[in-house]
């Protein structure tokens, strides 16, 4: 038998703070560029009771670990659940089995924030963020870290959401949080712009994002959805998290594909490739660029293990004991 640690989301909430996360996604994903494995999610649905079964998966060698997230949404319960089982990445023994649900807005907005460390420009100052729920949060919360930014504009279509938002904010981060009236209003000037929307439809214009400018849009991973105009990924640097996932799921890349207006070619490189130095990422001042968010194994091998370094200094969690494949199999 193998003794692995088990937490619960209230065990590892209080680990990390923002810039945590950032730290442990941010070599992640460098390990990814000098060519650790990682591969796109895995999605099957079910018509009855409609739901889905996800799962993807990454090794960070230098980390020491492997793993990723298998999450459970609708079906008859209209819920979702988030496992993350965490393995050693040289034994590969079972480490830890989290619920990942409180890291979720955070290792997701840490990779948001590596992306706008990246390709940024460095003298960016106003952030836009279209969308006000977990995941908005999450992005803000993480990407404030990068950079000294000195404002930001949040839009959502209820008004009430995007006021509680920016109050929320007002005394957790740096940067001035002001709540505007249309999306238009939120992007104009903006140096970063992070969508974070389920929107299926586009929730900003092309026209409205200025030379220069990131966005980062992480709310959709499905290829008849698109956050983002088409026109604005052609005249953009691509990046998405991970190069294959552009032709599989990411549904503002593949609406410019069926333009006519880009084809395949277009991923400039994905995030790992750029972190590690083996692509320039952004290489002018007035090049819009695009980072495009899936979700991945890769930020949440990363935070996962770094929350389960943190809780077995603490000695939180319960032990429980996995039965090794050749016990199992021979019952010796």
């Amino acid at each position: 038998m193998t003794e692995t640690l088990f937490l619960t989301s209230a065990d590892v909430d209080d680990l990390a703070d923002p810039a945590d996360y950032v730290a442990a996604v941010r070599d992640a994903y460098r390990q990814i560029g000098k060519g650790a494995p990682a591969k796109p999610r895995t999605m099957l649905y079910n018509r009855d009771p409609p739901g889905m079964l996800t799962s993807y998966t990454s090794v960070l060698p230098e980390t020491g670990a492997m793993g990723g997230y298998t999450y459970s949404a609708g079906f008859g319960a209209g819920d979702a659940w988030f496992m993350t089982p965490l393995f050693d990445a040289e034994s590969g023994e079972p480490l830890a089995v989290l619920d990942g649900a409180s890291m979720n807005p955070f290792k997701t907005g840490a990779a948001g924030a590596t992306a706008v460390d990246a390709l940024a420009r460095e003298d960016a100052t106003e952030i836009a963020v279209i969308g006000s729920g977990a995941q908005a949060r999450g992005q803000l919360a993480t990407t404030a870290t990068v950079r000294e930014f000195e404002a930001v504009r949040v839009f959502s279509p209820t008004a009430e959401h995007r006021e509680a938002f920016a109050d929320e904010f007002a005394d957790r981060i740096e940067p001035r949080v002001a709540a505007v009236a249309s999306a238009s209003e939120a992007v104009a000037g903006a140096d970063v712009v992070i969508t974070a929307t389920n929107a299926s439809e586009p929730v900003i214009d092309d026209g409205d994002v200025e030379p220069g400018a990131h966005v980062t849009a992480m709310g959709q991973y499905n290829p008849k959805k698109n956050e983002l105009p088409p026109e604005l990924i052609a005249r953009a640097t691509y990046v998405p998290d991970i190069r294959e996932r552009a032709a599989q799921d990411a549904g503002s890349f593949l609406a410019a594909v069926e333009a006519g207006l880009v084809d395949e070619d277009h991923v400039a490189a994905d995030l790992g490739e750029v972190v590690a130095g083996e692509h320039p990422g952004r290489t002018s001042g007035d090049e819009v660029t695009i980072f495009d968010s899936g979700g991945t194994g890769i930020e949440t091998a990363a935070a996962a293990h770094m929350l389960y370094k943190r809780a077995s200094e603490k000695g939180r969690g319960q032990t429980i004991e996995f039965a090794p494949a050749s016990e199992a199999l021979t019952g010796k």
